[in-house]
């Protein structure tokens, strides 16, 4: 006799389909698990918003540069991409790199390992928690910036550019966020390992400091991360044209954003497979 498989379904499919099912719902799951989390969403969502408010606040008699009709690049104008890749940075590597650090020292992850769960799932759960988290935070800074800053909105054409940027991006710090997440000898050290390499980062890469006023060695140094590429990114979609000769190499050079990113895409690919497991060796 043959047996009959139900309407809709395929013996290959099956684990398939279970596997992404299971993964949408960790991802809910790991949505509201970040937002009960005050500390956790104060330093990593809403801390871009208070820096651009601060910057806004603070300089708004300062120009960080002119148009061509002569308008004034207010800071709200100038610091709205910054804080958008810092954005992208906290939502991807410091969020995830804490968060497993803490799962792996509090006996989650040991737990998951003797459920049923795939490691694939899990993985979808954070990614999809870190686009989830990274995109309201985005929506958020936008908002802010638009509407009560004034800033400008950028040419209709550069919106594909942001939306490119910013999915490579959280894809990427994401990804590092899991291999970083092995480096934390327990839950209890992550946030002191892994804040000062998130901080250090934004203040070489142009998120506080005018990246063009940092000496060369220091912008070469920056240049090696992702961050550095992602704000550069965002600042071409966000600034006028005319600021584009403050970079280095008097260009935006796009797909250097994409090529940095893809490498650090795959260097955070091979860590996590090599580092990532459910429990610490040493546990």
């Amino acid at each position: 006799m043959t047996a009959v498989r139900p309407p809709g379904s395929t013996g290959l499919g099956n684990p398939v389909a279970r596997t992404l099912r299971l993964g949408l719902g960790r991802i809910r799951y790991e949505v509201r698990a970040y937002f009960r989390l005050g500390d956790t969403v104060f330093f990593t969502f809403l801390f871009p918003v208070v820096m651009l408010t601060i910057f806004s606040v603070s300089f708004s008699e300062a120009s960080f540069g002119r148009t061509a009709d002569g308008e004034d690049v207010s800071a709200s104008w100038f610091y709205l991409p910054a804080m958008l890749a810092a954005g992208v940075l906290l939502s991807g590597i410091q969020n995830l790199a804490v968060d497993i650090a803490m799962e792996k020292s509090d006996g989650t992850l040991k737990r998951l390992a003797g459920s049923p769960l795939p490691v694939v799932s899990y993985f979808i759960g954070k990614i999809g928690q870190a686009f989830v988290t990274g995109a309201l935070q985005a929506l958020l800074l936008l908002g802010l910036g638009f509407t009560v800053f004034g800033v400008p909105l950028p040419p209709a054409d550069r919106w594909g550019v942001f939306l490119g940027v910013f999915v490579f991006g959280v894809i990427t710090s994401a990804v590092l966020g899991i291999a970083l997440s092995s480096v934390p000898r327990s839950g209890k050290s992550a946030t002191a390992v892994v804040i000062p390499i998130t901080l250090v980062l934004q203040f070489i890469s142009g998120v506080y400091l005018r990246f063009s006023d940092l000496p060369d060695w220091l912008q070469s140094i920056a240049n090696l991360f992702p961050l550095a590429w992602m704000a550069r990114g965002m600042r071409s979609v966000f600034l006028p044209d005319e600021l584009e000769m403050l970079e280095t190499g008097e260009s935006w050079n796009l797909p250097g954003v994409a090529i940095a990113l893809g490498i650090w895409l795959v260097l955070g690919i091979v860590l996590s497979r090599v580092t990532f497991r459910w429990i610490r060796k040493d546990g």
